[in-house]
């Protein structure tokens, strides 16, 4: 199993509320994506309360059959129409994928 880490800082400009009704958006449209991309288990995103300097804002934690899974995840188009808008949303982003 392939577990998908994304951890994201918010575009420090946009306004917090703005950013955070987008990221709503966000984790929806990602999380219906069980059941429609092939060999994606689960996905879940939060919102980090923690306010650390050292933390980011939001994180998805994914689990994937494979890593063919996990690139076919990564360009489906179901998937690729949703890190457009990130994009938007987000500023800095850190990945981690390991095999459990």
């Amino acid at each position: 199993m392939i577990k998908h880490l994304v951890f994201w800082k918010l575009n420090p400009e946009l306004e917090r509320d703005d950013a955070l009704g987008r990221v709503a958006v966000i984790r929806e449209r990602l999380e219906a994506l069980v059941g429609v991309v092939p060999g994606l288990r689960h996905i879940e995103v939060g919102l980090d309360f923690s306010d650390s300097d050292a933390s980011f804002d939001v994180a998805l934690y994914s689990e994937l059959d494979s890593r063919e899974a996990l690139a076919s995840y990564q360009v489906h188009p179901d998937h690729v129409a949703v890190v457009g808008l990130a994009r938007e949303v987000f500023g800095e982003r850190a990945v981690v994928d390991y095999e459990a």
